[in-house]
């Protein structure tokens, strides 16, 4: 999978399958709102054109000036309407032409007018106005909850850079980090919340494909309404002299030549480029990228299935299933499971493996003991070390994630180790709990100072009857046991007899 670094461009890019398709998604939504502001002037346009006709019916001589002025004007946000001949711009011009030309209007025309046609009007102008407070209670806050889910998106792509730029920049040999700021840990869930954006942004996609289909339905229904406005203005008028009548007719004429799709494909031309295309496929998850997602240390060691046995009284129902992962900053992650896209995948446990002492391979099983670090910072001073059992599904499985655990406490210094003061550096005790008929004994992890000093050999303990009694170490070439004043000796914690 491709690195993909995250840009900001328009709502819908020609590539959907960015991982931070950057654009103001408010941009479709505004255009689509300005366009119902453009729709709303207009018909305001027409509501003060027909009481100002209806009020010249009174005294048409004196208000003749004044119908004109209604319509004088360019229309607001004209650039959403055709300037070819045939739209609404042209029937604007017919309109201004033909008023002109009015001068004789009577009362009871003026009462048909105001009492008929003005109401169609004023219920389209309404109409309008309710289209957009629905366009931005429904379009309008999905486009928010998409630059909400982006903003949780670019976070943690910021997060997982940083983090993977410290990792790189310590080569490996970082102090330690905390088992939240794990490059492997914080991909995870970076693909979780670009999973969530990209939901919302096909989800929010599919509500503006809607709302562009529904404004061309609407748009020929304010056309239709228009006209049906317009067809009543002229009946009423028609009862008046035949000079009135033919200039009325003239102006429902226009108005009625205006194809219904007249405007909206004109519109749809002009803006194709901001307008949604729902001929374009949506996003696919399964093509995402981001930054950083290929990082090293991001790829565990070893990730499986594992069975460990609960503490306390959990301990009684035997051992239960997880799926757990060994990451190159040293930890030992458990999760419930491998899903990365329903929930959010936080470990359940954490142990930071230079700090932890592995027991042998049994069969099957082997044993951990460490400090869980999952949780907060004060609850990772105040955590008990505790031991941790483990089985895997074979034999062989047991001795991998063996070998990949234990790798990190017999490299030496190649793997960043818990700091910890030197007054307080002491050899790790061992307290894995070991069967009664069991030959091999357990690798303690080594400490910062431990695995400077300690050699290539292995120290194994012998088994005890239980976990209060004193280990004693043997080395694994040697027959003879050695005491635990010997070992510690040995591995350069206490000075050679005097």
């Amino acid at each position: 999978m491709s690195t993909v670094v995250p840009t900001r461009s328009k709502t819908m890019s020609d590539s959907d399958d960015e991982a931070l398709p950057a654009g103001d998604s408010t941009s479709t939504v505004g255009l689509l709102s300005e366009r119902l502001q453009a729709w709303k002037h207009m018909v305001k346009y027409l509501e003060a054109y027909v009481s100002a006709v209806a009020k010249d019916h009174g005294s048409r001589a004196k208000d003749q000036e004044k119908i004109l002025k209604t319509v004088s004007s360019p229309l607001r946000e004209a650039h959403h309407f055709d300037s070819a001949i045939g739209g609404i711009t042209s029937l604007f011009d017919n309109i201004r032409t033909n008023t002109t030309a009015i001068t004789n209007l009577y009362v009871e025309t003026s009462m048909c007018l105001t009492g008929s046609v003005l109401p169609i009007l004023e219920r389209l102008h309404q109409e309008i106005k309710n289209k957009s407070k629905e366009l931005q209670n429904g379009a309008g806050k999905g486009s928010k909850a998409v630059e909400a889910a982006r903003a949780a998106t670019q976070k943690h792509v910021d997060l997982l850079g940083a983090q993977a730029s410290h990792f790189d920049a310590s080569g490996g040999n970082a102090s330690r980090i905390s088992a939240a700021h794990d490059p492997y840990v914080l991909k995870r869930q970076t693909l979780n919340r670009l999973n969530k954006q990209i939901l919302d942004e096909n989800n929010h996609r599919q509500d503006l494909i809607a709302v562009q289909n529904s404004f061309k339905q609407f748009e020929a229904h304010l056309i239709t309404t228009l006209q049906s406005a317009l067809n009543s203005y002229n009946q009423y008028m028609s009862n008046l002299a035949d000079r009135q009548k033919a200039m009325t007719e003239d102006i429902a004429g226009t108005a009625a030549a205006i194809p219904l799709d007249f405007e909206w494909e004109g519109f749809s031309k002009r803006n194709a480029t901001v307008l949604v295309n729902p001929n374009s496929a949506p996003k696919n998850f399964a093509f995402a990228s981001f930054a950083n997602d290929s990082h090293r240390a991001t790829k565990p060691l070893i990730e499986g299935s594992l069975e460990r046995k609960p503490r306390g009284v959990g301990a009684i129902r035997g051992y239960s299933s997880g799926y757990y992962a060994v990451t190159p900053a040293g930890f030992l992650h458990e999760y419930k499971d491998n899903e990365n896209l329903l929930k959010d995948p936080s470990p359940e446990v954490s142990l930071f493996l230079p700090d932890c002492v592995i027991g042998a391979v049994d069969g099957t099983k082997f044993t951990v003991k460490g400090k869980d670090s999952s949780g907060s910072k004060l609850g990772q001073k105040m955590a008990l070390s505790y031991d941790f059992q483990f089985k895997a599904h074979t034999a062989s499985e047991a001795k991998q994630w063996h070998a990949t655990i234990a790798s990190f406490a017999l490299a030496g210094g190649s793997v960043p180790g818990s700091p910890v003061p030197e007054t307080q550096q002491q050899p790790f005790p061992l307290n894995t709990a070991v069967n009664e008929g069991q030959t091999t004994g357990v690798t303690p992890a080594a400490s910062p100072q431990s695995a400077r000093t300690v050699s290539a050999g292995t120290y194994h303990a012998s088994p005890v009857s239980h976990d209060l009694e004193e280990r004693r170490y043997v080395e694994p070439q040697a027959d003879q046991p050695l005491s635990h004043e010997g070992l510690e000796r040995q591995v350069g914690h206490l000075p050679a007899s005097q």
